[in-house]
């Protein structure tokens, strides 16, 4: 299939060698960021090469972050770290980067190496949540599942329409979600607080 294959795509002008690079970014690099990172890696059968980075990284992952990607079997280690890293000479050229939080969104980025697209798919943090653990991996859980929605429907459309702009059809699901009872457009509801 055409998703293993290393080959070069044109994007509106903008050449793409597969898999596409993205960096998903969030404040503290500690949740969102990492399930995000998780799931591109693992279900997007190659399209994608995902990394994560933060502004002001927490320097640890949150367990129920490392809970929720348990079941995909990352061959890596997830860690906490800063975009600093992807600004570097001689870091891995970015074709996207995904903010997955408002603050990261607001702030001015490092000149990333390459010339990456953004794209913008916030959701509240579920690292802020107090309460029941119980509480808080619902939080996580309904965090990760919107992304897991969001990147299958990414999968759908790529697949009926394989000449479309990938960066664009990111874009178009940036404001959709699952019917969670969990989570909507403005946060978590009282299901979770």
């Amino acid at each position: 299939m055409l998703l293993n294959k290393k080959v070069q795509i044109q994007q509106n002008n903008y050449a793409l060698q597969l898999p596409i690079k993205i960096l998903v970014l969030c404040t503290g690099n500690s949740a969102r960021s990492v399930m995000a990172e998780a799931l591109f890696n693992q279900c997007t059968a190659g399209l994608f090469s995902a990394y994560s980075a933060g502004s002001h990284p927490s320097g640890k992952v949150n367990p129920f972050a490392c809970e929720q990607i348990a079941p995909l079997h990352i061959d890596y280690q997830p860690r906490s770290k800063s975009w600093d890293e992807f600004a570097q000479p001689d870091a891995v050229e970015l074709d996207a980067v995904l903010t997955v939080c408002g603050n990261a969104a607001q702030e001015i980025c490092p000149n990333f190496v390459g010339a990456p697209q953004h794209v913008h798919w916030g959701l509240p943090d579920p690292a802020g949540i107090t309460g029941s653990g119980e509480n808080i991996r619902r939080a996580f859980h309904a965090c990760y599942s919107v992304f897991a929605w969001r990147i299958e429907k990414l999968m759908n459309l790529y697949a009926a329409t394989p000449n479309a702009n990938l960066i664009d059809l990111m874009r178009s699901l940036a404001d959709q979600y699952p019917v969670l009872p969990e989570i909507n457009a403005h946060g978590f509801t009282s299901a979770i607080k």
